[in-house]
């Protein structure tokens, strides 16, 4: 069965051309011109993946809004920003509010593809029986692999889905570093290194938000990041 998108971006010309894209690769996709359409038509039914421009006609971050109450309905619904905004501002809000990619509209065709691809098999990976090891105990976290939850000193912390499978990466084997692409691997993503810096500083504040001294992911300068043994 094909994969559900969900495409909300306010321009006809350029909602055209990428619904047909992705139509051709295979997808069913439904698309949006505005945010109160695409939350009232969320509310009746989520997609599978969400793609959302951040202007939608006359409000200038629509696509933020859309991204909360999407990101609020679903903590493991793949929801990527393509904006023609590229300030480190506009990506890092994006992020902050829950996305799991942010791209340009310069981005290729191609690019645009491996990374729904991308999302979609973690979603997979993520509705997969699970092995042995149901739960990561390290110290203070508890990372509980069936029902993707984290707990830090016993309080959930509201990680996304692609946070996660990165806390988990570093988790795992403390003391070792993992770069970018090794934690692009484990998260099941394709992204820039902009964008794994800032999912790795939206992590930090998650847990600093009940620990304020919050410290197991260090980074270690022109290599990656590690979790303290």
């Amino acid at each position: 069965m094909a994969k559900r998108i969900a495409l909300v971006e306010d321009d006809a010309a350029i909602r055209a051309n990428y619904a047909d894209a992705l139509k051709r690769h295979g997808y069913e996709v439904t698309t949006f011109a505005t945010r109160p359409e695409a939350s009232a038509a969320f509310r009746l039914r989520l997609p599978e993946l969400a793609i959302v421009d951040i202007g939608l006609g006359s409000e200038p971050d629509g696509g933020f809004t859309l991204c909360r109450e999407l990101r609020a309905a679903s903590a493991a619904l793949p929801i990527i920003f393509l904006s023609a905004r590229d300030s480190d501002f506009d990506i890092v809000s994006g992020l902050r509010l829950g996305a799991d990619d942010y791209l340009t509209k310069d981005v290729s065709l191609p690019h645009l593809l491996a990374r729904i691809a991308a999302l979609f098999r973690r979603a997979e990976l993520a509705g997969a029986p699970q092995g042995v090891d149901e739960l990561v105990e390290r110290r203070d976290l508890t990372l509980d692999m069936k029902r993707f939850l984290a707990r830090w000193k016993t309080r959930e912390v509201d990680l996304t889905l692609t946070e996660f499978w990165m806390v988990h990466a570093l988790a795992k084997f403390p003391g070792h570093v993992k770069n970018r692409d090794q934690l692009m691997g484990d998260a099941k993503i394709v992204v820039d290194d902009g964008t794994i810096t800032s999912h790795i500083k939206r992590i930090r504040r998650k847990f600093q938000a009940i620990d304020a001294d919050f410290d197991a992911i260090d980074t270690v300068y022109g290599m990656g990041y590690r979790w303290r043994e």
